[in-house]
């Protein structure tokens, strides 16, 4: 869980940043939009488990998103020749595989049944990135992306499922995190979405 918490924190702190910048915020803001992001969903996570939030009992979450941040403005990754969207959507996309797995796994821990698992797997994955939507006034990433908050519920039906029979390992894990991965970029590429009334 701890690969996969500093997997997602530093996904989503770079996704925070790219966002930050496309935006024109300041340092301040973009520190603060890319805190959000990266660990907001753990909060809102450890808050329905009734726990202490980690980001606020742990100094490697916070010191995690610090080194990210300035890595990627002292880089200026978002100046690189690469396509500065499909970097945000690739980054975003591991912190919601990561982070869907560190939610499901603190649901089964606490003894959740299959819903409270789902819940916190969407929670801590989709979380931050509403968080911050909602603050730089942009309809949340979740509710007009194909195929984002279903990859979420994926996880913690197979982590739950996996837990029935005992098979969660460090195998499994990493198998569900690229098989999760692959999903959310396939269906990006291919421009799939769920119905739409």
């Amino acid at each position: 869980m701890i690969v996969a918490d500093i997997i997602g924190t530093i996904a989503f702190a770079i996704s925070g940043v790219l966002i930050a910048v496309y935006k024109k915020l300041d340092i301040f803001g973009i520190f603060f939009v890319a805190y959000l992001t990266a660990l907001g969903g753990g909060v809102i996570r450890d808050t329905v488990a009734d726990r202490m939030p980690f980001a606020f009992t742990n100094y490697y979450p916070i010191v995690t998103v610090f080194i990210t941040i300035v890595l990627t403005v002292v880089l200026e990754v978002y100046k690189k020749d690469i396509d500065s969207k499909f970097l945000f959507i690739l980054s975003d996309a591991i912190g919601l595989c990561a982070f869907s797995i560190t939610g499901a796994m603190v649901g089964i821990e606490v003894g959740f049944n299959i819903f409270g698992v789902i819940i916190l797997a969407i929670s801590t994955a989709v979380g931050g990135g509403l968080v911050r939507d909602m603050l730089l006034n942009e309809v949340p990433f979740i509710l007009k992306e194909q195929v984002y908050a279903t990859i979420a519920v994926f996880i913690a039906i197979v982590l739950f499922s996996l837990k029935s029979f005992d098979l969660i390992n460090s195998i499994s894990l990493s198998l569900l995190f690229f098989v999760a991965l692959f999903i959310r970029l396939y269906t990006y590429k291919r421009k799939y979405h769920l119905p739409k009334l």
